[in-house]
């Protein structure tokens, strides 16, 4: 079944820019969320009633919870990291990936995800705005480590010898993301926005096309199915990751017309 495309006419539609402008586009700002991982068969988490893994947000991912059971927080984020063994990039991860190594122009791809497929695609030109599974912060010295293993155990941090201060490098809810001045510049000089699997219900990131369509940026959608937020782009099409990315990573990169060449 090929993908739906919806089309709003609120500006002129991402996918003429594309065809009829690519000498114009020159800076791409791509945000991927939880739904370009779930195809690799990593779990959302957060399901339709909320809980997380069958936990509240406020058991699992807030300071105050890790303030208050320690060991159920960090066996929660202990078993995320280890499912990321079981899992690999998909094809949308690798077109990315692609566009990062291809793209000669600015690129910046700012994930909400936390796992580390994009950066096993090949990606090198991105942040997580929300951390890393693979990393652990030192609540005594404030640095980071990368990390593979355990936390639940309370180890000693590498850097100040601190025994029991390392947690998830996660941003808990009511904590501010990642390089947030990094992707408000990015933001205000994109001629080009692209959200791929994301909810369009968590801020500040719901925000962003917002901010990009203020800028002046063509602001594209590529999603399993309409978003909080598809209402505020120039064009949603919606299917699977693995189908969409590549297929517009190919328009970006030329590919239809050297094929047709």
């Amino acid at each position: 079944m090929a993908p739906i495309l919806q089309r709003h006419d609120m500006a002129m539609s991402a996918i003429a820019a594309y065809d009829g402008g690519m000498r114009d586009i020159e800076t791409i700002l791509v945000l991927t969320g939880a739904g370009i991982s779930a195809e690799s068969g990593l779990a959302t988490f957060r399901g339709p009633d909320g809980l997380w893994e069958g936990h509240r947000v406020e058991e699992i991912c807030t300071p105050q919870a890790l303030a208050r059971n320690p060991a159920l927080v960090q066996n929660f984020y202990d078993m995320r990291r280890a499912a990321l063994a079981r899992v690999v990039p998909n094809a949308a991860h690798h077109a990315l990936a692609r566009l990062d190594a291809e793209w000669p122009g600015e690129l910046l791809i700012v994930t909400q995800n936390v796992d580390d497929l994009h950066e096993r695609a090949g990606a090198r030109r991105m942040l997580h705005m929300h951390g890393e599974l693979k990393s652990a912060l030192c609540r005594e010295c404030g640095g980071r480590v990368r990390w593979e293993g355990t936390l639940a155990d309370g180890p000693a941090c590498p850097l100040c010898g601190g025994k029991g201060g390392l947690r998830p490098d996660i941003v808990f809810f009511g904590e501010m993301p990642y390089q947030m001045e990094r992707i408000e510049e990015a933001l205000a000089g994109a001629d080009l926005f692209v959200s791929i699997g994301t909810s369009g219900a968590v801020y500040p990131a719901a925000g962003f096309v917002q901010t990009a369509r203020y800028h002046g940026a063509q602001t594209l959608e590529l999603n399993l199915d309409p978003s909080a937020g598809s209402h505020f782009f120039h064009e949603s099409r919606v299917g699977p990751a693995g189908l969409l990315v590549p297929e517009w990573v190919g328009d970006m990169l030329g590919d239809r017309v050297t094929d047709a060449g």
